[in-house]
């Protein structure tokens, strides 16, 4: 486990840096930058997906899904998607298709579903009719039990594994004397089946007191995830409080700790939970402290960028940067942070199929932005 703070002296040379804080030409450490809005005009653009077509789907937090095209031709929202709650941080958030999308034209929404005690994070899946520009045969596959009030910590990113479950993140909405509570659903990884069903080798299967479909727990609000590219492992990275914001590597049946162990402090100034380490509880690969506000990640693998192959790249709301992680093995060796100067909040960060990096910006008129070498 590393912190932020031990491997800034790799970083000096490398933050973003430009001569006019509207151009659209940045410098990293190994490239020149060039970023290209691809779409505008979206409302707090949240999740990204890539169509084998060249399209691409996006959802926007206040409750909208919908397609752009190549050139960045704007469909109007998808018919036939769930009703959200777009309270707080909750709406609709990530999208991500069926490994067999191909044949089935499966997809993947997680929201924030209103109901009785107030929301929790959902995931649904439908068919998506692209010529009629909708969704058939919505059906719910997971719920966060029980719903509360309030408008934070969703979570809600959705990774399919490379044995065809999925993964879904969830916060632990605010409620952290809960995240410990293994009868809930309150800040876990999820692994189910695409049709909702659990996996018999779940680590807490048949377990008295415990829920079946969890992976993982004592998270707080994981809101990026993504595989290795060489492991097939899930990674994940979650908001801390003041600090702590974490990148871990989530195992079966493990406990990350929230609220009992954490870094940083609550944002009254109190220190978190009894300390920064306790046996049977795990220990982050690395945080970030004071907190950067972490939301979706991704590696590269791509050729468009080749020194950065093998890197984790996340995306910062509060620093509205793009951190970017190199790795030996399991473990971060280093820190670039880029594109402090674009002066956005940076919700998610996804390699696309052409090998070019894409980001998301969190705004009123959020845009798709991509990532090309100058």
């Amino acid at each position: 486990m590393v912190s932020k703070s031990l491997v800034s002296a790799f970083v000096i040379g490398g933050l973003a840096m430009a001569s006019d804080a509207s151009a659209a030409t940045f410098k990293s450490a190994d490239y020149v930058l060039n970023v290209v809005s691809v779409a505008e005009g979206l409302e707090h653009p949240w999740g990204l997906a890539f169509l084998p077509d060249g399209r691409m789907i996006v959802t926007e937090r206040e409750g909208a899904l919908r397609l752009i095209g190549k050139d960045g031709e704007k469909y109007a929202p998808l018919t036939g998607a769930p009703v959200v709650d777009n309270s707080g941080q909750g709406g609709m958030l990530d999208v991500a298709l069926d490994p067999g999308f191909r044949q089935n034209r499966l997809i993947y929404i997680s929201y924030a579903e209103p109901g009785q005690g107030g929301s929790g994070t959902a995931v649904a899946r439908a068919e998506l009719d692209v010529a009629g520009n909708r969704l058939v045969g919505l059906a719910v596959v997971f719920r966060q039990l029980p719903k509360t009030g309030g408008g934070r910590h969703y979570g809600s990113r959705l990774v399919f594994a490379p044995d065809g479950n999925l993964f879904i993140t969830i916060g632990e909405r605010g409620e952290r004397d809960r995240a410990q509570d293994f009868t809930i659903n309150r800040g876990q990884v999820i692994r189910i089946h695409p049709d909702g069903t659990i996996p018999a080798d779940n680590p807490f299967v048949g377990r008295a007191g415990y829920r079946p479909e969890v992976w993982s727990y004592g998270h707080r609000n994981p809101q990026g995830a993504a595989l290795h590219p060489q492991t097939g492992k899930l990674w994940t990275v979650e908001h801390g409080a003041r600090g702590g914001d974490e990148v871990n590597i989530p195992e079966a049946g493990k406990n990350y700790g929230w609220p009992v162990i954490a870094y940083g402090r609550h944002y009254t100034g109190l220190s978190i939970g009894e300390g920064t380490h306790k046996p049977g509880m795990e220990q982050p690969v690395y945080y970030w402290d004071p907190s950067i506000a972490p939301s979706g990640m991704d590696f590269y693998s791509g050729d468009k960028f080749p020194k950065w192959q093998g890197n984790l790249l996340v995306a910062a709301l509060k620093y509205q940067l793009v951190a970017r992680l190199t790795l030996d093995g399991d473990k971060v060796v280093a820190e670039e942070r880029i594109l402090a100067d674009l002066d956005e909040r940076i919700r998610h960060v996804r390699q696309g199929p052409d090998g070019y990096i894409y980001l998301l910006t969190d705004d009123d008129d959020g845009r798709i932005l991509r990532l090309e070498p100058g």
